[in-house]
């Protein structure tokens, strides 16, 4: 498959795992709200990217069965190119094991409306993550743990 990166909203009961971007203005969406993911390396697959990158950004190991929602859009970076979106679950005792990386300046759990509404949040990746807890919100209507 032919895809430029992976990107996915991780929900914790009615919170999304987000981290701030670095205020650099070489990177794209300098200083506003994103959410863990990447580009593409070599021939890896849209699910080892998404893992890889979960891995270097935030010291999470999560297995394949974790993603539970997967779509492909346009790319955010490539005109005429796609790239996967997923959506999964977290555990209150993973997020306690979150080891953030060098990438950004912090990450936090934010309410899914507070980032949805967000003024300095990747408006694409608000877009995005409407669309999955649209989806999978209703499948975990009641839990407040985001376990599956």
């Amino acid at each position: 498959m032919d895809f430029t990166g992976a990107k996915a909203a991780l929900f914790c009961g009615a919170s999304v795992l987000t981290y701030l971007r670095d205020e650099k203005p070489s990177l794209r969406w300098p200083g506003l709200w994103d959410l863990p993911g990447g580009g593409r390396e070599g021939e890896e697959g849209p699910e080892d990217c998404l893992l890889r990158e979960l891995w270097e950004e935030f010291g999470l190991r999560l297995t394949l069965d974790r993603l539970v929602w997967r779509r492909e859009f346009p790319s955010m970076v490539e005109t005429g190119r796609v790239s996967v979106f997923f959506g999964g679950w977290l555990s209150r005792e993973e997020v306690g094991q979150i080891r953030f990386g060098d990438e950004g300046q912090e990450w936090t759990l934010m309410p899914v409306e507070g980032f949805l509404g967000h003024p300095r949040a990747v408006p694409e990746l608000q877009r995005r993550t409407r669309i999955v807890w649209a989806d999978l919100a209703g499948v975990h209507a009641g839990r407040n743990d985001g376990s599956t």
